[in-house]
């Protein structure tokens, strides 16, 4: 009655995902069992009905007997009903699958990317170090309301007002990026200096454009800039967050398909202090905001 209180397990959203979805497995395919079960009863049931019973004996549907045809369509909406559980479900399917993955391993590599950041281990002993946010840096970017800003190393919509934005901050500045980010234009912007993050040797691009292999070396090269952007892509952008100061956020209103996400804000950690709201009109197919979170 005193005796210690016993503990109840704690189960994160995703796990409880997970049981919700198998629950609902089990019964649909439960529910498709009886069905089976039903069809097979019924099936017997018509046939003893007209040759035994003699009901409907001479009863014929475009020359077929009528039982015929009653068991063929319950036939189909049997394989309909199999067909909706194995195939076309969309409780556990490919799509869902994907997107559990995607959050579980976005997940771990902000994990890791925080393990970088904040953890050294010279001579192998541990040292703990701080990353201090540089200011004005900034962080520039367009995501759908699951925080998706592209697909196949694209865009996923095409707002006027926002490229007008993009260009009219940007410009005259350092923008960094990754390697996939910089290959996804025709041409690199103008009026702009280039900074391109790549694991790659010897890596080749057009002159004028600065090749470094890590956030804080790019972060470096654009140190005479007073307002260097970070444009991209989704791993950039959770790399540089702690680095970041300004996030320049246009928050397109709808959901969309993508491959790549922009890292959740941490609003413990940043404060909104402009927002603008545009409703979509004959050139925009998307209502959005534009919206400026600095660091707390």
């Amino acid at each position: 009655m005193f005796g210690k209180k016993k503990q109840k397990p704690q189960i994160d959203q995703e796990q409880f995902a997970l049981i919700e979805n198998a629950q609902r497995r089990v019964k649909q395919k439960k529910g498709l069992y009886i069905h089976f079960v039903i069809f097979l009863i019924g099936a017997v049931f018509l046939i003893l009905a007209n040759t035994v019973l003699g009901i409907g004996k001479d009863e014929k549907i475009l020359g077929l007997d009528w039982f015929v045809i009653a068991i063929s369509a319950w036939l189909f909406f049997f394989f309909y009903h199999a067909f909706n559980v194995f195939i076309t479900n969309k409780f556990m399917g490919k799509e869902w699958e994907k997107a559990q993955i995607e959050k579980l391993v976005a997940k771990q590599q902000d994990k890791i990317e925080i393990l970088k950041t904040t953890l050294a281990r010279p001579n192998d002993s541990l040292k703990i170090t701080t990353v201090k946010p540089h200011k004005n840096l900034t962080m520039i970017v367009a995501a759908g309301e699951n925080n998706e800003i592209g697909k196949d190393n694209d865009l996923i919509w095409h707002l006027r007002d926002d490229l007008k934005r993009f260009k009219a901050l940007t410009s005259g500045h350092h923008i960094i990026m990754g390697r996939k980010t910089f290959e996804s234009f025709p041409k690199p912007l103008p009026n702009r200096t280039h900074v391109v993050i790549s694991r790659q040797k010897d890596y080749r691009v057009p002159e004028g454009v600065l090749v470094v292999n890590s956030i804080e070396d790019a972060i470096d090269a654009a140190s005479s800039d007073n307002q260097p952007f970070i444009i991209g892509g989704g791993e950039i952008y959770k790399q540089a967050m702690p680095f970041a100061s300004k996030i320049e956020l246009t928050r397109v209103h709808s959901t969309f398909s993508a491959d790549t996400f922009f890292p959740e804000i941490n609003m413990n950690e940043w404060k909104e202090t402009d927002s603008k709201v545009h409703d979509n009109d004959e050139q925009h197919n998307h209502a959005f905001s534009f919206m400026t979170y600095e660091r707390k």
